[in-house]
């Protein structure tokens, strides 16, 4: 079966193509600049057991004319990916924002969309263009069936103590204010891919994983449901970011709308997009930071250390809250490419039974590694994430319920 995974932002759509059956990637791509006069088309396809790439300059009006011209380029005879759109049994879109409504992979139909209209106030910069993939994909491909997999989906098994803000009861009732987290489909694929590596049922492991990137998340699984997670209403809670404070108390706000004139618009730029490393050092890729501290400067230093300390702490909280832990998990840009962060987390948790081989942790390959010590009671695994995938693959299970 063939089934594209589409990722609609404001002005972009990122998508592949997959052979789901065969974890197989047919063609992927990104158009970018979508509205602005310098749109650009990033297309990839195999052809012979070879990747070829093409780059188009052209402008898209809309995400409407955006698809269909890759559409065109996955029909193209010369690229052999799809010989007619029919051949496409599904599509798949990831939806950032599910509320308390979506707890799994979903057909798409008008009450679908209604409800996922419903969700903007909560994601606003992402569910509308999450929204306007699936309108011109059901226009586009009108036989096929429209998933959404919603990045909050794998949070909603959190119990009522993990997800309740201690916020007067009727405000969480009126606007559905609770934790809901982010990054669901990487927590996810992740957990399953341990539990085979480790060749032991899901169900039966106790797992704390670390989505590691510009954007950062944990989550604390037990026997593969989510238990607790570190982002909550938004994506800007829990662990120091790219850009993003995480958590912080409510009263700097206050503070600083007091002392510094800010709007709520204000404290929204400054927290989403001038702190984190970025407020810390000055410059928000990890590997920058990194190379920063090593040449010596100070607040580089610091911000590594704000940002390893961090995910030290809730390691240790959720090893309380599982009672045991199986494995610890790193994944995403970060988690899988930059093995001081990783040690620095690590570090002094000997006590939880966490003990990290430097030797292993600096090493490199393809896959799964391991890079605990032989005497660590907690597996510490270094995964490599597919949000695509699992989309692809949720799409997949969700058509073939349909289907019978």
């Amino acid at each position: 079966m063939k089934i594209l995974v589409v990722n609609c932002g404001s002005s972009s759509i990122k998508y592949k193509l997959f052979d789901v059956t065969q974890r197989k990637v047919l063609a992927s791509g990104l158009a970018e600049r979508i509205g602005e006069p310098d749109s650009i088309l990033t297309h990839k396809h195999m052809t012979v057991g070879e990747e070829k790439k093409q780059v188009e300059k052209n402008r898209f009006a809309d995400h409407l004319e955006g698809l269909q011209r890759i559409v065109d380029l996955l029909l193209d005879p010369e690229n052999g990916t799809v010989s007619s759109r029919s051949e496409i049994s599904a599509v798949g879109h990831r939806v950032v924002h599910g509320g308390d409504t979506f707890h799994q992979p979903t057909l798409i139909d008008d009450q679908v969309i209604a409800d996922i209209e419903a969700c903007i106030p909560l994601a606003p910069l992402h569910n509308p263009a999450n929204l306007m993939g699936i309108q011109v994909a059901r226009k586009l491909f009108p036989n096929a069936l429209q998933v959404a997999v919603f990045d909050t989906a794998f949070h909603q098994t959190l119990p009522v103590e993990a997800h309740l803000y201690a916020i007067p009861f009727e405000l969480h009732q009126k606007y559905k204010i609770r934790r809901y987290g982010f990054h669901g489909t990487s927590h996810a694929f992740v957990s399953e891919e341990v539990a085979v590596h480790l060749k032991r049922p899901l169900t039966e492991l106790n797992l704390i994983t670390l989505h590691l990137g510009n954007g950062a998340s944990m989550a604390a699984v037990a026997g593969g449901r989510c238990i607790d997670t570190t982002m909550g209403l938004t994506p800007l809670a829990g662990l120091v970011m790219g850009t993003r404070s995480g958590d912080i108390d409510p009263s700097v706000l206050l503070f600083l709308a007091k002392h510094e004139n800010l709007s709520a618009e204000d404290l929204d730029d400054l927290l989403n997009k001038r702190s984190g490393l970025q407020g810390l050092c000055g410059v928000n890729d990890m590997r920058e930071v990194i190379a920063k501290a090593e040449a010596g400067d100070q607040q580089a230093e610091t911000a590594m250390a704000v940002f390893s300390y961090r995910i030290k702490q809730y390691i240790g909280a959720y090893t309380a809250s599982l009672g045991r832990v199986d494995a610890l998990v790193f994944t995403a840009g970060i988690g899988e490419n930059a093995p001081l962060v990783r040690e620095r987390a690590c570090q002094g948790l000997e006590g939880l039974g966490i003990e990290i081989d430097r030797q292993k942790n600096r090493q490199r390959a393809e896959g799964i590694m391991e890079v605990s010590t032989v005497g660590s009671r907690v597996k510490v695994l270094v995964v490599p994430t597919n949000e695509e995938l699992r989309i692809a693959q949720e799409t997949l299970r969700a058509a073939e319920k349909k289907t019978g």
